[in-house]
């Protein structure tokens, strides 16, 4: 049962920092510059967090 309870917090906490670092990103992308991100640099942007998350995943796979 532990382990369940544990599974679903660790799924909401993860979409939660999802949420956060697209919307960091994007806050960031826009903050020091006249025009915001041009849909292609936060494409990019995007891309680039989703390809860390998926290092940080590998990484925690390898960990276990």
């Amino acid at each position: 049962m532990d382990r369940i309870i544990n599974m679903i917090i660790n799924q909401v906490i993860r979409r939660f920092v999802n949420i956060g670092v697209n919307k960091g990103i994007n806050h960031l992308g826009a903050k020091g510059k006249a025009a915001p991100l041009t849909p292609t640099q936060s494409n990019a942007a995007r891309e680039t967090a989703k390809r860390a998350r998926q290092a940080a995943k590998i990484t925690r796979r390898l960990g276990r």
